[in-house]
């Protein structure tokens, strides 16, 4: 996929303003310089500084302006960080058209042979901070800006969020779950005001998110390459990338590509959910 500028794909979000939460690494990077691309003004924001610096040069190697991207090092788990960084996006570049919920974290017990629900209480309230909490804080910040605009909210769920256990994963799951919950219901409040909400839920995606879970990066690829070769697993035959996200996001942030799209939950796993495991393995060894 070529992100490189050109008249057509500067076109659809030109002089918009975008919040990218989670934007130092991963889906967010991916989806900033997708943006940034196809002239928006982007505000990136994560933890790590130098992390973001690279995502801003990313951005204006993808043809973004330097006044056209605003850096703020912030951890949307704070209380005032999301109020702070629609303010500031505001101030800079004088409304805001969309907010891309992307922060999130993903903390397991590396204690084996534990149960889930034995994974320590403090790892769901550091998930639930960042995974849930911080989207309503930004979506109440956000709400009286993109109602000027007739924006739009896009927040960046996962397939864990579906009704059906994900192992190790319980309380990430559970935030994903709410989530989604999150996502139908400002949707059908939203709209009233003119404001689009929408959710993409992944499934495998190379990100740095299975370093950060302690995997060496051996362990990652082999990992990775496993799922990505097994089609009883990934149908395409392919893990997916930051930009696949991406694209779907932008797709959801532009009303004149995807206004009738309101409170949706949308799958890209490369046809994950749509093999049931246990069958495969049954014709498989038949």
């Amino acid at each position: 996929f070529d992100i490189s500028t050109t008249t057509e794909t500067m076109s659809f979000f030109a002089g918009k303003s975008v919040i990218i939460t989670g934007s130092s690494n991963g889906i967010g990077r991916g989806t900033a310089k997708l943006f940034a691309a196809q002239g928006a003004r982007v505000t990136i924001t994560g933890r790590n500084a130098e992390a973001l610096k690279v995502t801003k040069t990313e951005c204006l190697s993808a043809g973004a302006k330097e006044a056209d991207i605003l850096e703020i090092v912030a951890d949307v788990g704070d209380e005032l960080a999301p109020s702070m960084i629609v303010q500031k996006t505001v101030d800079k570049f004088g409304g805001l058209d969309v907010l891309v919920n992307n922060a999130g974290a993903f903390l397991m017990d590396p204690e084996d042979g534990k149960l889930c629900i034995d994974t320590p209480i403090t790892l769901f309230d550091q998930m639930m901070r960042v995974n849930l909490r911080a989207v309503v804080l930004f979506t109440q910040a956000a709400v009286p800006h993109l109602e000027k605009t007739k924006g739009a909210i896009v927040n960046v769920s996962s397939v864990a969020g579906f009704p059906f256990a994900t192992q190790k994963a319980i309380y990430y799951a559970m935030t994903k779950a709410g989530l989604d919950q999150c996502t139908v219901q400002t949707a059908a409040d939203l709209i009233k005001k003119g404001i689009r909400v929408n959710s993409v839920n992944p499934g495998i995606i190379e990100t740095d998110i299975w370093a950060k879970l302690g995997l060496s990066d051996d362990q990652v690829k082999k990992t990775l390459d496993m799922w990505g070769t097994d089609l009883m697993q990934i149908p395409i035959g392919r893990y997916g990338t930051p930009e696949d996200i991406g694209k779907l996001i932008l797709f959801l942030a532009d009303r004149t590509r995807s206004e009738f799209i309101i409170g949706q939950r949308i799958v890209i796993d490369g046809g994950t959910l749509l093999m049931n495991t246990l069958l495969c393995s049954f014709a498989q060894n038949m």
